[in-house]
């Protein structure tokens, strides 16, 4: 692990590594990404996988509960060569679905679906505009909050998150 990847390391387990993603700049953004260079999670050893679940639930808790996420969602995307199976850990805050909701250019998102009376949105589309304003952004907004070099010092220095 290099110096720039050490600064955004929050955990390390025997199989995984936690991390903030290097490239977002909505704080709390974590990656955990498996240390045996696989793709495929039924090649993981079984204690990989017993690991993976709690990892999980202490992180989502973390963001949840400390640092008031409104939502936590947690996927598997992309298919990247060089890079070990790994999860994306994207919180929502209630700040960030003000901002989805202030930017007009999202409202286009609605109509690739069935109408609805109810103005509303899914993870899919707040997924979508984190990637797209906090990740690919060269200047991406304003952040409320603690920035991301805040919460990787709140997180790091939880001794049992899931307390």
């Amino acid at each position: 692990m290099d110096d720039h990847s050490h600064k955004f390391k929050i955990l390390e387990t025997e199989h995984w590594l936690v991390n903030h993603r290097t490239d977002s700049a909505l704080p709390g953004y974590l990656m955990i990404g498996s240390k045996k260079f696989t793709n495929d999670l039924w090649e993981l050893p079984e204690n990989a996988l017993a690991e993976l679940g709690p990892l999980f639930a202490r992180f989502q808790r973390a963001l949840r509960l400390r640092l008031d996420a409104k939502r936590v969602y947690i996927g598997r995307y992309g298919h990247m060569p060089g890079y070990p199976i790994h999860f994306h850990v994207i919180p929502i805050y209630n700040w960030v679905e003000s901002l989805f909701w202030q930017d007009e250019r999202y409202r286009a998102l609605a109509g690739f679906g069935e109408p609805t009376e109810e103005l509303d949105t899914d993870g899919a589309e707040l997924t979508f505009f984190v990637w797209r304003e906090f990740c690919e952004r060269r200047v991406p907004p304003p952040v409320s909050g603690p920035s991301v070099s805040e919460i990787i010092g709140i997180l790091r220095g939880t001794d049992r998150i899931t307390q």
